[in-house]
């Protein structure tokens, strides 16, 4: 149900404009405004989704209500009302936030499609700015032990630079959750994420996965495709278990680290591009280079920072801390009783050799939650672990 707001000085005009709107759709929200100070009052106790401006008023003119609505309400959507000899501050507003501007006397049609497109344009920021709290709450980093203390200070001290971070640990134990912070807290947050998780993709496709192709290059490729270094263009490229990388395609990696150019397959035409790369293994890539399957000269190019992610039997005193954040996720995002755990149950999680790290904990308590009685107990620690 969205909310608007009009403010406009002229008795006439302004009923006109809530008859129209309240006739266009009888669950919008109409509240009117007879002159700027009105208008500006009501911004400051509400969040409109659309406000509807005229720009000459006595006391306070349009632009100041505009200022001080895209100061304070930036994701509220400003529509101005010029009379014919205003358009040119009407684009001046425009340049200064305003969403889009309509002439006096309103044309029905055009103010309609403007009224839609600004109130979906609200919603669509609403929606992004959910959207990202939820990915922040996916990717909380949750212990308190010396070892995540120590991982976080790293991220708080590389994730403003352009730094290439290469981190390390086991399966399950959180890499892509540091990954996700390091790029949420850099000055590339605003700019996409791309991830590529370079196990799942087949050899033969890894190259045109990350550099793009063009049609025809090969069997499959029926048109242009853009590749996961394109798409990460001024953001960040996670490269997850990049030890699984192909050696040509890791040749191709180096190359546009080096050069930060890349080649899409069947192209011979080089695509600038601005990328921070983050890579991430759960092997040993010294090992690896003396085994002949992955390149040294890359391994120092990703590895400028190395985060060491220690596994959950290296950090067991998060454990609790761990329970207590998955009942609260589980309970909230699948609907799940939220049970509380006794402390007999909780040193039982603790002297577990979690060999599947923080993802075999999460699958537990969820197993547990399900299985297990009102309260969890050592008992059903001891039947519902699978140990």
């Amino acid at each position: 149900m969205a909310s608007i707001l009009i403010v406009e000085d002229e008795v006439a005009i302004r009923n006109v404009l809530k008859n129209i709107l309240s006739d266009e759709d009888p669950s919008w929200q109409i509240e009117l405004a007879e002159d700027g100070v009105q208008g500006i009052e009501k911004i400051k106790n509400q969040p409109y989704d659309l406000v509807l401006c005229d720009i000459k008023m006595p006391k306070v003119d349009g632009i100041e209500v505009l200022e001080f609505a895209t100061a304070n309400r930036p994701e509220m959507a400003i529509v101005m009302i010029s009379g014919h000899g205003d358009l040119e501050t009407a684009v001046d507003a425009m340049r200064k936030g305003a969403y889009d501007y309509i002439s006096k006397p309103p044309d029905l049609n055009r103010l309609l499609q403007t009224v839609r497109n600004a109130l979906d344009r609200t919603q669509l920021i609403t929606e992004n700015k959910t959207l990202k709290k939820k990915v922040s709450k996916k990717y909380q980093m949750i212990g308190e032990s010396p070892e995540i203390a120590e991982i976080q200070d790293i991220i708080e001290k590389v994730a403003p630079t352009d730094a290439r971070i290469l981190i390390t640990g086991p399966n399950g134990s959180g890499k892509e959750l540091v990954a996700h912070w390091l790029h949420e807290k850099s000055a590339r947050s605003k700019a996409p994420m791309i991830e590529v998780n370079c196990a799942a993709i087949p050899s033969e496709l890894i190259e045109s996965e990350l550099f793009g192709h063009t049609k025809g290059a090969f069997t499959s490729a029926i048109k242009d495709r853009k590749g996961k270094f394109e798409l990460a263009n001024g953001g960040s490229l996670f490269l997850d278990e990049i030890g699984d990388m192909s050696l040509p395609a890791q040749a191709k990696v180096l190359r546009a680290l080096q050069e930060h150019v890349i080649t899409p397959v069947g192209s011979d035409k080089n695509i600038k591009v601005d990328v921070r790369v983050i890579a991430a293994t759960n092997k040993n890539l010294k090992e690896e280079i003396a085994a002949g399957r992955f390149r040294e000269d890359l391994y120092h190019r990703l590895s400028v920072i190395i985060i060491k992610v220690p596994s959950l039997n290296e950090r067991v005193s998060d454990i609790p801390l761990l329970v207590e954040y998955f009942v609260k996720s589980l309970a909230q995002d699948q609907g799940l009783t939220h049970k509380t755990f006794e402390k007999q149950a909780l040193e039982a999680l603790m002297a577990i050799n979690w060999t599947g790290n923080i993802r075999e904990l999460r699958n537990v308590v969820e197993r547990l939650l399900i299985l297990g009685g009102s309260s969890i107990s050592k008992t059903d620690v001891e039947r519902f672990a699978g140990k």
